[in-house]
């Protein structure tokens, strides 16, 4: 399969934070521990086997073993769980909210860079056993974010009235969205196994997170997978001391806060910002936000109040009540796992920029930070209409209207390009400056005035005939804007849009084996695959 590779930078679709993370540029290094290098992750393994303790390993496999009862485990998942009881056995951790249906394809991306680091650093480090792991967010209470899936530019939704951590939630009504699901996707060999894939998963499981448990299960066990629900009591257990701190020094908040301020010195967008307290109190049908005031906490949008020694009483007798918020859940990872390395979309590492001080803190190693795989697809079919219409790979990311006019002035029997026209006339107009300076100063503006007319006057000539010259050529136009919608749906990228259900259908069961065969994690550059 033909592949080519673009900078994240020359993309257009992520932020001068990440592109300037991948750079390494100075003024981000206080910002990170250790950059993703294949040479630096020793460093990071024997800093992590030093601080882990046994007692968390087998805390760990424990409650991982208690989460698969009831799942057909493939062997080399059974064998990795196993492992983690091992000193010398780290993972590489992905994580993601339970989309139905996976969402978008970006959820298979995150999980093969896991399971391809993963491979990757057991060939540097032979010594050493490596587990790729996909975090389920059961504890997310964004249901609209999840709740549908886009097919074949239709959107296939699920829709509840439910309250409270989505992980939760029982699949009822999901019965409705399969015969949609059915009669959209078709018939044939590819298409029946996507109809019993989503009614295996959906329709004879009873809750939301053990539907998406099965749906990863079936594919990506076979590569090892292990997946885990971080909402464990036991699990949870193990993370009562940093709850405490959080509940009682607002730890996070001090440690994060002037971390975000130094990125927004910086000229960068913050991505999130750390609250007083950064947890949730969980309860049937309930996650709402611990609120701290005058010694006193409450659960906010309830009637739930604790002094400070009733709430540290049921954080040590019900852990599995309070709920991490997005500045604490990276550091509950951290302590519950022998973790290396964190996956992510460019969202979730800006985030996880704003934290290593707060590790720091508390004394948990900060993971490396590795952006996720990027993929742009092309069937057979729209690598060949690319082709016949002399566009490039990067081209395609352009805006469309860029895309158009660039194609437009390529073609063109015409040059249709105002440049020398333009630094002709700022010429002339510079000597009708000096002629103004030296008469009378007044004039000045009225020059300048005549200058601005005149170049737009050039800038609407050139649009006019960039416009006349795409009638002249707009079966050109029509097939380049068709190939580009198909390929970046609403004028985003495919990744965020297209289900994987759609390429399965085109691809069939060698779907994941070419993705595990091309995507590598430590290429750093968005990766198109051709058919």
């Amino acid at each position: 399969m033909p592949s080519d590779c673009i900078p994240f930078r020359d993309t257009n679709y992520f932020s001068s934070l990440i592109c300037d993370y991948l750079d390494q540029k100075a003024e981000l290094s206080p910002f990170y521990h250790r950059f993703p290098k294949l040479e630096t992750f020793k460093a990071q393994i024997e800093e992590k086997q030093q601080s882990f303790p046994q007692e968390n390993r087998e805390a760990l496999v424990a409650s991982l073993n208690k989460q698969y009862q009831g799942f057909s485990i493939a062997e080399a998942t059974a064998q990795n769980i196993e492992l983690l009881k091992q000193k010398t056995t780290f993972t590489v951790i992905t994580g993601h909210q339970l989309n139905l249906f996976t969402g978008p394809l970006y959820f298979l991306y995150k999980i093969v860079s896991t399971i391809n680091l993963t491979r990757v650093l057991k060939d540097k480090y032979p010594g050493y056993d490596f587990v790729p792991v996909y975090w389920m967010a059961t504890e997310d209470h964004d249901f609209d974010e999840i709740n549908y899936f886009n097919l074949f530019g239709k959107k296939i939704q699920w829709n509840r009235n439910d309250g409270g951590a989505v992980g939760t939630f029982d699949t009822k009504g999901l019965d409705k969205v399969f015969e949609i699901f059915s009669s959209e996707i078709g018939s044939g060999r590819n298409a029946e196994y996507l109809k019993t894939l989503f009614e295996e998963a959906y329709l004879k499981h009873n809750t939301l997170a053990e539907a998406t448990r099965y749906l990863a299960n079936e594919l990506f066990g076979d590569y090892g997978l292990v997946i885990i629900d971080g909402d464990d009591r036991e699990l949870k257990r193990l993370f009562i001391p940093y709850v405490e701190r959080e509940l009682t020094e607002q730890l996070s908040y001090q440690h994060v806060m002037p971390k975000t301020k130094k990125l927004e010195t910086e000229g960068y967008k913050v991505q999130v910002n750390p609250r007083e307290i950064n947890l949730f109190y969980l309860a049937e049908g309930l996650r709402e936000r611990i609120i701290e005031e005058d010694g006193k906490y409450f659960v906010n949008e309830t009637n739930i109040s604790r002094s400070q020694p009733e709430i540290i009483k049921e954080l040590s007798e019900f852990p599995e009540r309070f709920s991490p918020n997005v500045m604490m859940r990276p550091l509950y990872q951290e302590v519950i796992l022998p973790n290396l390395c964190y996956i992510g979309g460019g969202g979730e590492l800006a985030y996880w920029l704003e934290l290593k001080d707060y590790f720091k803190a508390v004394q948990i190693p900060f993971p490396m930070l590795l952006l996720r795989n990027s993929v742009l697809i092309q069937t057979e079919k729209q690598a060949e209409k690319i082709k016949k219409l002399k566009v490039s790979d990067k081209e395609l990311f352009l805006k469309q209207h860029e895309l158009i006019n660039r194609k437009v002035r390529r073609i063109s029997n015409i040059d249709i390009n105002f440049d020398l026209q333009r630094k002709y006339l700022i010429e002339q107009f510079k000597s009708m400056y000096e002629l103004a300076a030296q008469t009378d100063v007044t004039f000045l503006n009225a020059v300048k005035a005549q200058e601005v007319k005149q170049l737009k006057g050039l800038d609407m000539l050139e649009k006019r005939l960039l416009k006349a010259q795409r009638r002249k050529l707009s079966d050109h136009v029509k097939r380049l804007t068709t190939i580009q919608n198909e390929l970046f749906p609403n004028q985003s990228l495919q990744e965020r849009s297209v289900n994987f259900s759609e390429l399965y259908m085109e691809y069939g069961e060698r779907l994941i084996p070419t993705l595990i065969e091309h995507l590598n994690p430590l290429q750093g550059e968005f990766l198109v695959l051709k058919e």
